[in-house]
């Protein structure tokens, strides 16, 4: 059993507070021992194992305390990770099936693990302690929190996302929030296995990024939108340069010529602030053949629609949207709030034909994420419409927990392949496969 895995109620509680006020004691004399010394000392592993050793030999022969070889190592492995930054959060941020980490103030810590939510025995000593690891990560960032600032938003040195929230805008004490990411991308095998898409598909996709189609990715929260776009990202041919815009860097895109571009919040005194539509006109500007917005929620979305209208065909993003038929509106609706004077209709046109497929995923009650829709968009006479190319069609019985079913090909599909052939791409392969039956379905 791991140290993340650990339960305080598996152990006596007078003991588990008298561990924690021996580490502290440990940790507040080590702090003393070198404010003479510099903390260069805090740098060097071994030399902090052996002087924390020094100071429990200390502790137990003046005080007469009974501390054992295992709660020796232990000590010191947690100073040391105290002193890294992460403290009792680091054994959850090695762990490589932890995509995230909530922490609900200092005696309750969740993590998603492949989908679900699982209550961790990691503690805080006190909200104090918990703070003093939460402002330690964020200075790192130019960030602090205090009653001035409650809310911060900060990138870990791995690329971890964190957001942490402190009373008064939240009773409960200090909440934190970290988003992991992959260090490496998941392989077209893996995704094909977990039936997250399948070989069909994927062939479509290359085609359609190979035919210079803007693709717009939509889902819910964690409902798999960044790794599809990592996935289908591979499929740019290598001789172009690609301009990525994101809030917060989250893509790994496997491509040679990647320009990542990555928002700046406001400084303290509310100036310096880099938002989405600065950073997409500036990608304009950099002779991009294809633009990658991570997310639109905002005004930007005027400023991608008409990059996508003016020669950077080809481009992806990915959208907040609860269902295909949603897609659509929600793009609407975020063009209208930007206030740009623009009549309802010319924006419907605008994304007529700035828009060419829609692909929609989701995350099922056992925590699997499927591509659920391919949608090619329509448009007739002002009005929007979408045409299924292929949808995931679950079992009506489907066994205890487990979500299970097959992406199904309509009947749509040949004319959608059909008009990209007489555009001059090569859609044999896939509608000989489609023909055959081999590649329209899939478990």
């Amino acid at each position: 059993m791991g140290d993340a895995d650990k339960t305080w109620d598996d152990v006596d509680s007078q003991q588990v507070s008298r561990f924690r006020r021996l580490r502290q004691l440990v940790h507040r004399q080590l702090i003393d021992s070198i404010e003479s010394e510099g903390a260069d000392l805090l740098s060097d592993a071994d030399v902090v194992r052996e002087r924390v050793g020094w100071l429990i030999q200390d502790i137990q022969e003046s005080r007469g305390t009974e501390i054992s070889a295992q709660q020796r190592t232990q000590i010191q492995e947690e100073i040391l990770e105290e002193l890294g930054g992460l403290g009792p959060l680091a054994p959850l941020m090695m762990d490589p099936d932890v995509s995230d980490i909530l922490v609900n103030g200092p005696f309750e810590v969740w993590v998603d693990k492949f989908g679900r939510l699982e209550k961790t025995g990691v503690r805080f000593d006190d909200d104090e302690h918990l703070r003093h690891i939460v402002d330690r990560l964020v200075s790192t960032q130019g960030r602090h929190l205090d009653t001035g600032s409650p809310m911060v938003d900060a990138r870990l040195s791995d690329g971890s996302r964190l957001h942490a929230i402190i009373p008064a805008l939240c009773a409960k004490g200090t909440i934190v929030s970290i988003r992991r990411f992959r260090v490496t991308p998941f392989d077209t095998n893996e995704l094909l296995q977990s039936g997250f898409i399948n070989q069909a598909m994927l062939k479509l996709l290359q085609l359609v990024v190979a035919a210079r189609s803007n693709i717009v990715i939509s889902g819910g929260a964690a409902a798999g939108k960044t790794t599809l776009l990592n996935l289908v990202s591979r499929f740019i041919p290598q001789s172009e340069r690609v301009v990525t815009i994101e809030e917060t860097a989250e893509l790994r895109l496997e491509h040679p010529h990647v320009i990542p571009l990555e928002c700046r919040p406001a400084n303290v005194e509310g100036r310096g602030e880099i938002d989405l539509r600065q950073l997409v006109r500036s990608a304009l500007r950099m002779r991009a053949d294809r633009i990658i917005v991570g997310e639109v929620r905002g005004h930007e979305v005027f400023d991608m629609l008409q990059a996508m209208n003016v020669g950077h065909d080809g481009s992806l993003t990915t959208v907040h949207a609860n269902s295909p038929e949603d897609v659509l509106r929600r793009l609407e609706t975020l063009v209208l709030m930007g206030d740009m004077g623009v009549p309802r209709d010319a924006i419907r046109e605008m994304i007529g034909s700035s828009i060419h497929l829609i692909i929609h995923l989701m995350r099922f009650s056992d925590g699997s994420r499927r591509v659920v829709s391919i949608r090619e968009v329509t448009s007739t006479q002002g009005s929007l419409a979408t045409r299924e190319l292929f949808r995931y069609q679950r079992n009506h019985a489907d066994s205890g927990d487990s979500v299970s079913g097959q992406h199904v090909a309509t009947s749509e599909l040949s004319g959608f392949l059909q008009r990209l052939g007489e555009r001059g791409y090569k859609v044999d392969q896939v509608l000989a496969g489609l023909s055959d039956g081999t590649l329209a379905k899939s478990q």
